[in-house]
């Protein structure tokens, strides 16, 4: 009973813990260490600007779109979350795994408090009887009304779009313009943004998010780069990824690439 008592409690305030409980097959990296951290000190109120920039297919979406709302929730049951990427079909897709977990044996042995309200269960939105809302929605999607504790927006920019994107920056544009008049306005007092993607270009969200904070003053973001393949040549995710692996997938992207200068960042 003591165990349980001292697991459910690591859970309940660290992040790693509580994916470890929710994700048995879960394969631990460095990265995630440093992301479970980042995560802690937002939930914590310690961090409200966050950026994380990371190769595609290193658990980007599990941490930020499934994992870290259900444990936000759990810590916070009245508050309001907003889930964003590219599509709306996407976001209601996370809404429904992370409304799935909170209603799962395993998540209420950690958060025994919180419960779906029954009236409201919806994949892409739902209330807790907490009062809690999470709502999903596509970038570009309407959000009037809608306020946020915390909003994660998760690869704004699709593989496709960062393609068409090389002739056509407009589509960039488009994007931080829902942003400025969208997400950024519908935060609560003390609200936090997570922004967790593939960069693109320089005009991609992360880059126009970051250059109008240089140029404005103000908003102080954190940020953090992963790159798939280290300065010396080994992996970011050594324990999933081989180096050869990843030089394959390398050439599946557009253009056979993302962008080198993030790619080999320390």
């Amino acid at each position: 009973e003591l165990e349980e008592a001292r697991d459910k409690e690591l859970a309940q305030t660290k992040f790693l813990s509580f994916t470890k409980k929710m994700w048995p097959g879960f394969i631990q990296g460095r990265h995630h260490e440093i992301m479970a951290d980042a995560f802690e000190r937002v939930v914590n109120g310690q961090c409200k600007r966050l950026i994380i920039n990371m190769p595609p297919r290193h658990t980007k979406s599990e941490f930020a779109s499934y994992l870290l709302p259900a444990w936000f929730m759990g810590k916070n049951p009245g508050s309001k979350i907003i889930q964003a990427t590219h599509t709306a079909e996407l976001a209601v897709d996370f809404g429904r795994k992370v409304r799935n977990l909170i209603d799962s044996e395993d998540y209420k042995i950690i958060f025994d408090d919180i419960k779906l309200q029954s009236d409201s269960k919806a994949a892409g939105r739902w209330h807790t009887s907490k009062g809690g809302v999470y709502f999903a929605v596509g970038v570009g999607g309407a959000i009037a009304g809608k306020g946020a504790d915390l909003f994660i927006i998760d690869d704004p920019h699709s593989e496709q779009e960062a393609a068409l994107a090389e002739t056509n920056f407009d589509i960039y544009d488009k994007t931080y313009e829902w942003y400025t008049s969208g997400p950024r306005q519908r935060l609560q007092p003390g609200g936090a943004i997570v922004i967790v993607m593939t960069r693109w270009s320089k005009k991609d969200l992360t880059g126009q998010v970051l250059k109008a904070a240089a140029q404005r003053g103000g908003e102080e973001w954190e940020v953090i780069e992963f790159p798939a393949i280290m300065p010396s040549g080994n992996p970011l995710w050594p324990e999933f990824w081989p180096v050869e692996q990843l030089e394959a997938l390398h050439l599946e992207l557009p253009n056979g690439k993302w962008m080198a200068q993030y790619q080999q960042q320390p």
